[in-house]
């Protein structure tokens, strides 16, 4: 098992890493959105990147999802866990509530979906059923048992195009289509990850309610940096949980 870490406006960095290497790797698909850096949790080789760049300046729809994933494939990663910020929908998504996802609902477009876009010899259709590693969902279960008193082992994740948040109306069509909660960037990740055979699941944190839920107010940008910052040093202690469990 090898383990990479994508993390994003959560975990924009991994602390606890201790750096080996540090590489910009170009690829047929184009140029990613940061460095890969290689280094040692426990004893453990784990490679990080953040999927909005260094500086937090890639937006969503922006992100050249199709170069991130080949680039950890041919690091020989054979697993993913993608940490996420969200927004909360259900009644049990408030704000700070740690969620592990088991199902997605995708509203994204025009975003490059799939490798399978040069007109090969054959149409290669991925089984996407369940679309998080059930492997992988465990090991993040088992870490945030023993760092949080309280969070949600399952969770459909609508995906929406952003970089705006969602209105009241989008919110209830989502609510209704099924969704607990929303966020803008595991598709196309995990369907690529799934395309290149390589196991992928999300750690995600609730940082505001969505649109029209909680009292109903607006959405407070500055309540979801407050509620990302005390997020982090817990992300990495999950984290640091699986790394261990392997």
């Amino acid at each position: 098992m090898k383990l990479a870490i994508i993390g994003g406006s959560l975990l924009k960095e991994l602390g606890a890493l201790s750096t080996i290497a540090e590489e910009r790797i170009n690829t047929p698909f184009g140029t990613p959105s940061a460095h890969f850096v290689t280094g040692m949790i426990d004893g453990v080789e784990v490679i990080y990147t953040n999927r909005h760049g260094t500086a937090h300046q890639i937006a969503p729809h922006q992100i050249n999802y199709k170069a991130n994933i080949f680039v950890l494939k041919t690091l020989e990663v054979t697993d993913i866990i993608a940490v996420t910020a969200v927004g909360g929908i259900s009644q049990a998504m408030s704000p700070m509530q740690w969620v592990v996802p088991d199902q997605i609902i995708d509203y994204t477009h025009g975003r490059l979906q799939t490798y399978n876009d040069v007109n090969d010899s054959q149409v290669n259709h991925i089984d996407f059923t369940y679309p998080f590693d059930e492997d992988l969902r465990v090991r993040l279960l088992s870490a945030l048992d023993n760092q949080v008193s309280e969070y949600q082992m399952k969770a459909t994740y609508g995906v929406t195009q952003g970089p705006r948040l969602e209105t009241i109306a989008e919110i209830r069509r989502m609510q209704q289509d099924g969704c607990d909660i929303v966020g803008m960037t595991v598709m196309p990740e995990a369907g690529l990850a799934r395309e290149l055979e390589m196991n992928y699941a999300t750690l995600s944190l609730v940082v505001n309610w969505a649109a029209g839920k909680g009292d109903g107010s607006l959405i407070s940008m500055d309540e979801i940096r407050e509620h990302i910052k005390d997020g982090n040093k817990i992300a990495e202690k999950i984290i640091n949980g699986v790394v261990s469990s392997i």
